[in-house]
């Protein structure tokens, strides 16, 4: 379920205050009314008395087409979501001993991930006696370090953590 960000406005009869400051629907000023008399002009109107600023002595309040209102909000806020730009952290795994061929494939999919702009996660995971020889994994993650070069920019430096070895590296810009 989508939430708008646009706050809660009184519009109409939720509006308590005994007298509000209008704007009419062009923009004008109509001067401070009591509520019934500015309601009662929106309705004529064939439109809605919206408090656009509840804080202000009297609150303001302006006469306009709440709906039509409401949807230019929706699609403003769509617009702005379109425009912002989301990275994703991808992760590749290793083996100590992966062998060469798949070295290069997985490696192909990390320059992929780096082209779409997403950082990636890359992994050596050690299993039993593969942790007595933690300097193959170090070497896995200099090869691939030595493929990326002028591709992408170490984020993380290689570090271990538990039965991982693990590093970050980001798009080249």
């Amino acid at each position: 379920m989508i939430r708008s960000t646009v706050p809660k406005q009184r519009i109409n009869h939720l509006i308590k205050v005994p007298e509000v400051r209008v704007i009419g629907p062009e923009g004008e000023q109509l001067g401070i009314l009591k509520t019934s008399e500015a309601l009662r002009q929106a309705r004529d109107g064939g439109y809605d008395l919206v408090e656009v600023a509840p804080n202000s002595e009297p609150p303001v309040c302006r006469i306009m087409d709440y709906g039509k209102f409401k949807y230019e909000q929706s699609k403003k806020e769509h617009r702005m979501r379109l425009h912002q730009k989301s990275t994703q952290v991808k992760e590749i795994k290793f083996r100590p001993r992966t062998d060469k061929h798949d070295m290069e494939t997985k490696v192909r999919q990390i320059k992929d991930f780096l082209e779409e702009g997403n950082k990636t996660k890359v992994t050596v995971m050690f299993r039993g006696r593969e942790m007595a020889n933690q300097e193959l994994g170090y070497t896995a993650i200099e090869k691939v370090l030595e493929e990326l070069k002028g591709v992408a920019t170490i984020e993380s430096p290689p570090r271990m953590e538990g039965r991982n070895l693990y590093m970050v590296v980001a798009p080249k810009t």
